[in-house]
């Protein structure tokens, strides 16, 4: 890349200490930082982003940085941060709308301007992290009073640091007695994330108190109608310690066209730890609007008036061609959610995903043969290239397999095991990778069976492999969830299933495994227990990230045996039943 060109625009008497790089004639992408920030924590991701394509362009705002510091609160008003951001634009793009990023206090201030009459002749667009309009936290404040007590609590216990900014002198005393040199360190601790040192941190710090006892009491109490049509892109930080998502969420019902795109981090994250993500975000966003069509990743994050519980999501289901997979596939569809339908059999998955077409919903169909590594890998490659990481997996592909361990051959439990257990496998090596490469704070489900709870002399191989995917299930969960990815075990019991059907009797003759084919099918159909009980149970497990989820009542009772009576689940498993 090239270096930084630096230049100063003078507003008023203030200078405004800018850096740009790349072609002035290419799209200009404009950086607003916040507190206690200067222009150089934008750093990393403008190195991401790359200045081949575009005119990059930074700056310090009033207070901070190389800028000048005016004297009085009055100086810090949102409408002269404002007027210090368009009198940048006029300098750095005087004939082009700019793209316009910021983060925490940079999008404070950004969005008075995008939301000032005539702002859409300077902004093309603007992408928003962790900084809500003032103004509409305020009016929702007036509308919802006591009635979202627990959110409003919730978001001020986040906020706790604005109080102790208006105590006269404690805030700037703190920065300049070792806060600022202790910065970095604190970052680490807190946010786990390495933040560059600054020069003029304690500078920042200080100054930029001014910034919240200026607006913040002001906007809240008084807060005005601020509407934009400029295109708005959000970045929700899911593990924000100070802006919670929720506020984010305010800006809908005042945008035209909004995105919304998350990323499992805390409030620096998407500058300091995934900085090619919001970068990837940026290009695909600006990119859609100078021209290039959106790919399928940034038409999900397209916010609509009927939004429902699972829109913009992506939920990636195994074995969606019948049974469990087919119904939580038209489960997930019907919530709004953009479902990617596979099976070994490629015409019942296109079949799933037509069904959720016909509905209204987005389906996609691909092949996909579980119990193949390479099969499973290049279903993942086409899914990050085409799609991004799923929000939702469900490794639900499985085969019935009965009879007598004696009786069951190397061949047979390489077959149950290559689907039951490595399509788990292949399904979350694969899968959690690409949720936590691109901060998916996102949802893993293993359906593993009621078998996994009782030993059995009728299902050596297959309560075997099914016990496997419980354990397994708890590992994972465990071992994710620090990134913000919850894992969870279905173990349906005696469900009506085609798989029943085509479940393979060892040590048989034909003849005999018809026989017990049509008897085991009977068996389930009388029981009457349908997959689409099985599929709500999955989408519920999704909703409030359980652990493990037994379905229907024998599969309750079976995890109570199991779990409580050991000795009798033994006796149990002399029994000639299938289950």
């Amino acid at each position: 890349m090239e270096p930084w060109q630096h230049r100063t625009v003078t507003r008023d008497g203030v200078n405004i200490a800018t850096r740009r790089r790349g072609d002035p004639q290419r799209p200009t992408v404009l950086f607003v930082h916040g507190y206690p920030d200067n222009s150089e924590v934008w750093d990393a991701v403008t190195e991401a982003l790359g200045d081949q394509d575009y005119h990059l362009v930074t700056y310090d705002v009033r207070g901070a940085g190389a800028s000048s510091a005016p004297a009085g609160l009055a100086a810090y008003k949102l409408a002269q941060l404002r007027d210090d951001l368009f009198a940048v634009i006029d300098s750095v793009s005087p004939g082009r709308p700019v793209h316009l990023v910021a983060h925490d206090w940079g999008s404070i201030q950004s969005w008075e301007a995008v939301t000032e009459a005539g702002a859409e002749r300077r902004i093309a667009s603007y992408t928003s992290l962790s900084g809500p309009c003032l103004d509409h936290v305020g009016a929702n404040l007036r509308e919802t009073g006591a009635g979202d007590l627990a959110g409003s609590l919730g978001q001020l216990a986040k906020s706790w640091y604005i109080g102790a900014f208006h105590v006269p002198g404690l805030a700037p005393m703190a920065w300049k007695l070792g806060l600022g040199d202790a910065w970095p360190a604190l970052l680490r601790r807190t946010e786990r994330i390495s933040a560059p040192v600054n020069p003029t941190q304690t500078r920042d710090g200080t100054q930029g108190i001014a910034l919240y006892r200026a607006n913040m009491l002001p906007c809240l109490r008084h807060p005005r109608e601020r509407h934009t049509t400029i295109p708005v892109q959000l970045l929700v930080a899911r593990r924000d310690r100070y802006v919670g998502p929720a506020l984010a969420d305010l800006a809908s019902r005042w945008c035209g066209a909004l995105w919304r795109r998350e990323l499992n981090t805390g409030h620096w994250g998407p500058l300091l730890s995934h900085p090619a993500l919001t970068a990837r975000y940026l290009r695909e966003f600006i990119d859609h609007l100078e021209g290039a069509p959106a790919n399928p990743a940034l038409r999900r994050a397209r916010v609509t008036r009927d939004q429902k519980e699972h829109s913009g999501k992506l939920v990636v289901i195994t074995g969606s061609g019948s049974g469990i997979g087919r119904e939580t596939a038209l489960a997930f569809g019907e919530r709004g959610a953009t479902v990617l339908c596979t099976d070994i059999d490629t015409d019942a998955a296109e079949r799933t995903a037509e069904l959720i077409r016909v509905t209204g919903g987005n389906a996609l169909s691909r092949k996909a043969d579980v119990g193949n590594a390479r099969s499973m890998e290049a279903l993942a490659r086409y899914v990050d290239k085409h799609l991004g990481a799923p929000d939702v997996l469900v490794n639900n592909a499985g085969i019935g397999l009965a009879g007598p361990l004696l009786e069951t051959s190397v061949a047979d439990w390489k077959q149950v095991l290559d689907v039951n257990l490595w399509g788990v496998i292949h399904g979350c090596r694969l899968f959690g990778k690409q949720m936590i490469e691109q901060a998916k704070g996102g949802h893993i489900v293993n359906v593993s069976s009621a078998s996994a709870y009782l030993p059995s002399r009728v299902l050596p191989a297959y309560a075997t492999s099914k016990s496997a995917v419980l354990m397994l299930t708890e590992c994972l969960r465990a071992e994710l969830a620090d990134q913000g990815i919850g894992v969870s075990a279905i173990c349906p019991g005696i469900i009506d299933t085609p798989i029943t059907g085509r479940t393979r009797f060892v040590g048989v003759d034909d003849q005999e495994q018809g026989r017990r084919r049509d008897a085991a099918r009977r068996f389930y159909q009388r029981r009457g227990f349908t997959p689409d009980r099985v599929a709500e149970a999955i989408v519920a497990a999704v909703r409030d990230n359980r652990a493990e989820v037994p379905v229907s009542v024998e599969a309750t009772g079976m995890r109570l045996v199991g779990r409580l009576a050991p000795t009798l689940a033994r006796r149990l498993a002399r029994l000639e039943m299938n289950l």
